[in-house]
């Protein structure tokens, strides 16, 4: 919490400042209320407007009328203005950015929904936990300590009581809070759990419908929403045990603070302005001890669900940068995997023990079966995971010690599954490059062979062309339509390192003719890694690299891999000869 509220400290202390000082005034407000009736007792009615009597009267008008009004509107205002409006969103944008920092292993294992509701979470509760101590909490501490203050003025007996009550008072909060804390943070939990399946759900719409299980979704939502009952019932049942102890020994304090006075008066020993004062007191502390606690019971709440969001943000494993690493200069555009190994934490899988130098400029293929480490190659080269043993080189540059924007700047990619950002075809192509121009991006368009279909989009808002709007992951396009606008990204992005991933699977077989042409022309200039299951895409590439089993198993152009009879030539027979001409190769 003190990561998340770092800057903020000066206008915090302000603020607590304001507070305390608006709490003090409580005890200044008995004090003069005691000092006026003990003026009324001894003046009597016919001189109480006369002298010293008059000067009090005035100064309590004063007090009443402009000083205290004054610091409560000044308090009120720190915190509904400078606080709590600028204090959100610095929070949220700070939890947002440590959330950009994961590893895609942590998007992977949990809900979309769920991660977004708990930076929400986390930011809403920071704000109030920080809010509330300043609205309340240092204006209540500061209200006791002037009431201990303006007790022992009275009688040190009448402050004795007043502290052996704040004792019992503070026992009862510690003993309570604790639990509110744990069962508010289970409860957050099964809130963000409801969040999670809800947008489950809804991002896999079709495929729910597609398969006829809105039931089945139903069941999984209704589950969810029981769990939630569940925590919301124990943490109910909790806070009303809170209030009935709570208000039972708020109501001891005027018996305590009132008895005691009025029994030292009737001794000599105290006036009836300290009676009032002493009332005024008790009545004031009673009434605010239902409201402190139940802020501090919604402080606890908070901190729970500050807890339970900061143990989903922040997993043990992360890919950050060094304190110093360098930008990566990328100015050939040679790769070189050395020794390379990567398993997803398991002892099989991924890749194991890859060699290669890819030379400045080469295309170059990469084929195998599902499972073979195709896409985990591609991710390390991009650092969304660490290797775990060997390292990636380019241009002598290490990839691990330089920052990973840099890295990505310099490598654009077009994958089988396009994502497309639910914003106009303009910003979805400018990802590519921001700063691109208009006539940048329909040039990029117009090689993608998107600008024509583009120029006919028009969405729900009535918004047309290049400013219409995709849809949520681009549902609102074909997914070779999907798959141009993502060519168009790559090529206004124009990064001297080129990832083609099935580039061209979503598209017919004219498209991805011209398309074909586009991104020989594309590639010229750039060193290309290539993966592709359509073996005639990759027959001009300068070398076709074959892995099975996460380790390289041949490698060599296509008429090479050809002429070895080996598993390319398997898979280059089972697609342009059929089944019979892989048996008989065999």
């Amino acid at each position: 919490m003190r990561w998340c509220l770092s800057g903020a400290w000066p206008v915090l202390w302000l603020a607590t400042f304001l507070s305390a000082a608006a709490g003090a005034m409580e005890a200044g407000t008995a004090w003069i209320l005691g000092k006026v009736i003990d003026a009324t007792v001894s003046a009597g009615p016919e001189r109480f407007f006369e002298g010293s009597s008059l000067a009090l009267v005035l100064a309590a008008v004063a007090f009443f009328l402009i000083a205290r009004p004054v610091l409560f509107a000044l308090s009120s205002a720190s915190n509904a203005i400078m606080v709590q409006p600028n204090l959100n969103p610095l929070v949220l944008s700070r939890l947002h950015r440590w959330t950009l920092g994961q590893n895609v292993n942590f998007f992977d294992d949990d809900f979309a929904g769920r991660i977004a509701q708990k930076q929400m979470q986390a930011a809403r509760a920071v704000t109030e936990v920080a809010a509330e101590v300043i609205n309340v909490v240092a204006f209540a501490l500061a209200s006791l300590v002037g009431s201990v203050a303006l007790l022992l003025a009275i009688d040190w007996r009448v402050a004795l009581g007043f502290t052996v009550w704040l004792a019992m008072y503070l026992a009862l909060i510690n003993w309570f809070l604790p639990r509110v804390r744990k069962r508010a943070a289970g409860r957050a939990g099964a809130r963000a759990m409801v969040s999670g399946q809800v947008v489950d759900t809804i991002t896999n719409i079709k495929t729910v419908k597609l398969f006829a299980h809105a039931d089945h979704e139903d069941r999984a939502a209704l589950s969810a929403m029981q769990s939630f009952r569940s925590r919301a019932l124990e943490f109910g049942y909790l806070a009303a045990g809170f209030r009935l102890a709570l208000m039972s020994l708020a109501g001891l304090l005027p018996v305590l603070l009132m008895g005691g006075t009025i029994f030292l008066w009737q001794r000599g020993m105290a006036s009836e302005g300290d009676i009032v004062a002493s009332g005024a007191i008790a009545i004031r502390i009673a009434q605010m001890t239902g409201w402190v606690s139940f802020t501090l019971m919604a402080i606890y709440s908070n901190i729970g669900e500050v807890e339970d969001g900061m143990r989903t943000l922040t997993p043990p494993v992360r890919l950050d940068d060094g304190p110093a690493a360098p930008e990566l200069m990328v100015d050939a555009g040679q790769i070189e995997l050395r020794n390379l190994g990567f398993a997803y934490g398991r002892q099989t899988g991924g890749i194991d023990q890859i060699s290669l130098t890819i030379k400045p400029g080469e295309k170059l293929g990469i084929v195998g079966a599902s499972g073979a480490g195709k896409s985990t190659l591609v991710a390390l080269l991009l650092r969304l995971y660490e290797p775990e043993e060997g390292q990636i080189v380019i241009d002598g540059m290490d990839i691990s010690k330089v920052t990973q924007e840099s890295l990505r700047r310099n490598i654009g990619m077009v994958t089988q599954e396009t994502a497309m950002f639910n914003r106009s075809a303009r910003d979805n192509i400018l990802y590519g490059r921001p700063d691109g121009t208009e006539a940048e991006v329909i040039a990029a368009a117009k090689r993608a062979e998107a600008h024509e279909f583009i120029q006919d989009l028009e969405d729900h808002k009535g918004r047309r062309g290049y400013d219409a709007h995709l849809g949520e992951r681009g549902v609102k396009l074909s997914g070779g339509q999907r798959q141009r606008i993502a060519l168009a990204r790559a090529i206004l992005k124009d990064a001297p390192i080129l990832v083609l991933d099935e580039a061209t699977s979503a598209l017919d077989s004219e498209v991805e003719a011209a398309i074909q042409q586009t991104l020989n022309r594309v590639k010229e200039g750039k060193t290309v890694l290539a993966i592709a299951h359509r073996l005639s895409t990759l027959t001009e590439m300068d070398r076709i690299l074959v892995l099975d089993a996460g380790r390289i198993a041949e490698i060599g152009r296509h008429a090479e891999l050809l002429e070895q009879n080996g598993l390319y030539a398997r898979y280059w027979h089972r697609q342009s000869g059929g089944f019979q001409d892989v048996k008989a190769a065999e």
